[in-house]
């Protein structure tokens, strides 16, 4: 395997590649962590979606500008997580419904646009992304985010802390509790959209959701969480490159999110908090009815 990796190093393209999703997975693990604890996977996977249709106009209008896809997707992203919240304040509809509805008319608009566009458009790699070909108007799009995101969660993990926690809590002791809400969904565009073009639209949330589950399985504290959810990222973007760079046929950003599944499944059986701590330990109503069993047979 250091053999493997040592070959690796030794083309720039591949150097590049590992710095970027260094850098990547030490940004994306504090969103999709909380993305889990506050149950907001699904909504996750909804924006990725929902910032399609302003990535495409940006690509048609500005070709493959990092600046315009950066722009183009933003300004959807955060319209849709705007408008999302005001159909989910101002009328009967819940926020998942309302995000529901407004990602799948995004998804359409997105790809009508894409179908228009005609074969200019390089599909493939619009939907599982190009990070062996990644310039340095990306690296510095990625460096940007993780550097804003990280200074950002320094300021809104206390807060965020205590609305996962405890919302309706938060909510009182808060003038403006929706602020917290609509700056964790700007760092999740922006997330998105630093990995747009190492992973793609379709593998985009998977480096967020995957490690962060897998180290839901074996800590039982955010800290904890954050940081094994640390290692699994970085873990599955080293070995997916490996797997990518030993078989040229395959993607690096499937190959990735693959290996962050694998991480995923092997957590949910084995970790503490999965099956295998199910099937080592009694649950606490067992632990009880024991114990009953024990103190009635002491008075008898």
């Amino acid at each position: 395997m250091f053999e493997v990796f040592a070959d690796m190093w030794s083309y720039a393209f591949m150097r590049r590649a590992v710095v970027v999703t260094t850098v990547l997975s030490a940004s994306v693990t504090p969103v999709g962590a909380f993305l889990v604890l506050r149950r907001l996977s699904l909504a996750g996977e909804a924006m990725a979606h929902a910032i399609t249709p302003g990535v495409v106009i940006g690509f048609v209008t500005a070709g493959l500008s990092v600046i315009s896809l950066l722009v183009g997707g933003l300004i959807a992203g955060v319209g849709v997580a705007i408008f999302t919240a005001l159909l989910a304040r101002k009328t009967i509809l819940r926020s998942d419904a309302s995000l529901a509805s407004l990602y799948l008319i995004a998804l359409a608009v997105g790809i009508f646009i894409l179908s228009a566009a005609g074969s200019a458009v390089p599909l493939k790699s619009f939907l599982f992304g190009s990070i062996l070909g990644i310039d340095d108007a990306s690296m510095m799009l990625v460096g940007g985010v993780a550097t804003v995101t990280l200074v950002s969660f320094a300021v809104l993990l206390r807060p965020l802390i205590v609305s996962t926690c405890d919302p309706v809590f938060f909510e009182s002791q808060t003038r403006r509790p929706w602020l917290v809400e609509q700056g964790f969904m700007l760092l999740l565009v922006l997330n998105l959209l630093a990995a747009f073009k190492t992973l793609g639209t379709l593998m985009a949330v998977g480096l967020m959701i995957l490690p962060a589950t897998a180290a839901r399985y074996w800590a039982s504290t955010i800290t904890g969480q954050l940081a094994l959810g640390f290692v699994f990222a970085l873990s599955s973007c080293w070995i997916g490159l490996a797997l990518s760079y030993l078989l040229p046929e395959t993607p690096s950003g499937p190959a990735i999110v693959l290996v962050a599944g694998g991480f995923f499944l092997i957590s949910a059986l084995l970790g503490p908090l999965g099956f295998g701590g199910r099937l080592r330990k009694p649950s606490a109503a067992e632990d009880a009815s024991v114990a009953q069993h024990q103190s009635e047979e002491r008075t008898q």
